[in-house]
């Protein structure tokens, strides 16, 4: 049986000790300002790299910026810190990340642009008190369909309107 089928799978993750937290914390604020002092400086030599070569920036800049809007795993950000086990808070947290995705996805297409999202994937940090389960019955209510994924990292979703051809 696949891991996404597994009833015991899909519960809230358990609440995790304030002293570690803490320690994550202390060392999210050290390290974040350094990865976004690199992160800016990989965008500065891609922009001036792709003056020379097109086609490295379009290619490049797109993955270095995508990857840093995401914190790393390990990180704790403040909001974290303080709703650790607070379930209505992750819950209010689900509902707004989903209806975020739902937007992108039911957008219109428009020529010429780039297709809205027809697949996303809901991280661990967006459901930890609420779980698995609860981010499967909000996607489920708003179109989406499950697809096979790991609720101990993510969430993984596909946009049921993008396989109807109208």
């Amino acid at each position: 049986m696949d891991a996404y089928e597994e009833p015991a799978t899909w519960t809230p993750e358990p609440v995790r000790s304030r002293g570690v937290l803490a320690l994550r914390f202390i060392g999210t604020v050290l390290f974040l300002p350094v990865l976004y002092v690199l992160w800016l400086a990989a965008v500065v030599v891609l922009v001036v790299v792709g003056t020379f070569t097109e086609a490295i920036a379009s290619i490049s800049t797109d993955r270095v910026i995508e990857r840093s809007r995401r914190l790393p795993s390990w990180c704790v950000s403040w909001p974290e810190l303080r709703h650790e086990g607070d379930s209505a808070y992750y819950r209010a947290r689900v509902d707004t990340v989903v209806a975020g995705w739902t937007a992108r996805a039911s957008s219109p297409r428009t020529p010429k642009k780039t297709p809205p999202p027809v697949e996303c994937a809901i991280p661990l940090r967006d459901y930890r008190a609420a779980g698995g389960q609860y981010v499967a019955q909000v996607a489920l209510g708003q179109g989406w369909e499950l697809r096979p994924t790991d609720v101990r990292k993510e969430v993984r979703l596909w946009w049921a309107a993008a396989s109807h051809v109208d």
